[in-house]
């Protein structure tokens, strides 16, 4: 109840401020940021300072300030300040409070269902004009760039991740992509190889090694699965089943597709094969690591995550076993779909001008510079955001190192690499995160509830309640 006064005080403090900066309307009717408009001359090189709110620690904010550094050498009147500021809920909360009265930062880490509450106030910068500016730009070094984004700087970005920056309902582009991660499958390569199972690639696949897992190991649980929400939402994109829309009727998600698979996975819950976080009451990566009591042998988890999925060593070095990395399963190969996630940046408006186009020449710096991405990238355990940092000599260096030991990080970003393809975001509006939520909520309700004897009526009421809180 708590939280949902708060965001309800915070979307009325962001209401209050409409009118008081530039915005357009959507098709949807909704407000929304308006397309920046670039002063003639660009960047005049005038003096600005700009902030950035992020949720780095102390190893990521180094490389950040090696990098300022850097970008200071191209434009030393452009001061960037930077806040850590917790957990990405933690920004979103304190920029709801601060656009209420007009001080939020210039740059945020952002996920879209923040970005949509920001536009409530239409206090995030549209991107477009920017990065199709053709101005020239002249540096300190005398080198010149234009404004916008080449397009081979555009052709480098992994489209799943750069495409998310337009998933509001209106084809404007409000975020970049700056660091990536995805779920990714984690198996005991060592059990695996002893039995000589195979590494499942479809649902079907897996429900045939959780029956033979269970076979080898009656008190295990063959699978865990840490975000029921994703579970959800993949499963919608993998099947083509209605969602969400961030136009017209928000909430699809009630329909026969998607009842049917919760009704499949309430099956394999039943036999023992499965368990998620909330389940189980933590990450199941817990449970995957486990040296004795009841283990899983297999493990879907966030790609940033791969150190939480190996087991301790021992004091030799050597692991209780070899952690196997793959992509997810899938419902059908020829329509791969593996969930997109980790913050994106926006731009906020502000009065001079000079400080939307200082702080979009920090975004661009920072998110098409090779070296960057694949120093953050190696130090994060995150995915760059431009497929040709594959081709940089360190990255490479550290991508050939991958194995389910010492250097597993390595091996989840070599998986997230190869599935490129395969990457997808969901739309974004005011209460797309209540969506996200709900159907959480709901598979674990369908998993775990008692269903009177009549399973059809018991998912289809839970569904119906779900949609009804949405929309309440």
């Amino acid at each position: 109840m708590k939280r949902r006064i708060l965001a309800l005080l915070m979307a009325i403090c962001m209401l209050v401020v409409l009118t008081l900066l530039p915005s357009c309307t959507t098709s949807s009717g909704k407000k929304s940021a308006a397309l920046f408009e670039v002063p003639e001359g660009g960047y005049d090189g005038s003096e600005v300072t700009i902030t950035f709110y992020h949720t780095m620690g102390q190893n990521l904010s180094t490389v950040l300030d090696a990098y300022i550094v850097e970008f200071n050498k191209l434009y030393p009147k452009i001061k960037v300040e930077w806040t850590q500021v917790g957990g990405y809920d933690d920004v979103r909360d304190q920029i709801s409070t601060e656009i209420s009265v007009g001080n939020q930062p210039n740059i945020a880490y952002c996920y879209p269902d923040h970005v949509a509450m920001y536009n409530l106030a239409g206090a995030v910068v549209a991107l477009d004009n920017l990065i199709d500016s053709k101005i020239t730009v002249t540096r300190a070094d005398d080198t010149a760039e234009i404004l916008g984004l080449t397009d081979e700087q555009k052709n480098d970005f992994i489209a799943g991740y750069y495409n998310e920056g337009r998933e509001f309902g209106d084809n404007l582009m409000y975020t970049m992509p700056f660091s990536k991660s995805t779920e990714v499958l984690y198996y005991n390569k060592t059990f695996f190889d002893e039995h000589n199972l195979k590494v499942p690639t479809t649902w079907d696949e897996l429900e045939q090694v959780c029956a033979q897992i269970k076979a080898i190991d009656p008190e295990s649980i063959p699978l865990g699965y840490d975000s029921e929400s994703n579970w959800f939402i993949t499963m919608c994109e993998q099947l083509k089943s209605d969602y969400t829309s961030a136009t017209g009727n928000h909430y699809l998600f009630n329909n026969e597709t998607n009842r049917n698979f919760i009704k499949q996975f309430r099956s394999w819950y039943q036999k023992g094969y499965l368990t998620t976080q909330k389940i189980y009451g933590a990450y199941t990566s817990g449970l995957f690591t486990a040296e004795t009591g009841t283990r899983s042998y297999m493990s879907i988890g966030s790609s940033a995550g791969a150190t939480h999925q190996r087991p301790a060593a021992d004091a030799e070095g050597n692991y209780l076993f070899e952690v196997g990395i793959a992509t997810i399963p899938q419902s059908s190969n020829s329509n791969r779909k593996v969930i997109s996630q980790g913050p994106s940046v926006c731009i906020f408006n502000k009065k001079n001008p000079q400080e939307v186009i200082a702080s979009w020449l920090f975004v661009k710096y920072l998110t098409t510079c090779v070296e960057f991405q694949a120093e953050f990238s190696t130090a994060s355990g995150y995915v760059p955001v431009l497929k040709s940092v594959a081709n940089n000599p360190t990255y490479a260096a550290f991508i050939g190192r991958a194995n389910g030991g010492a250097y597993v990080s390595a091996l989840s970003a070599k998986v997230c690499l190869e599935q490129q393809d395969a990457y997808y975001t969901s739309p974004a509006f005011n209460g797309s995160s209540k969506a996200r939520d709900q159907v959480g909520a709901l598979l674990v309700k369908c998993l775990t509830g008692d269903d009177g004897g009549d399973v059809d009526a018991f998912i289809k009421k839970a569904f119906d309640d779900a949609i009804a809180e949405c929309e309440y």
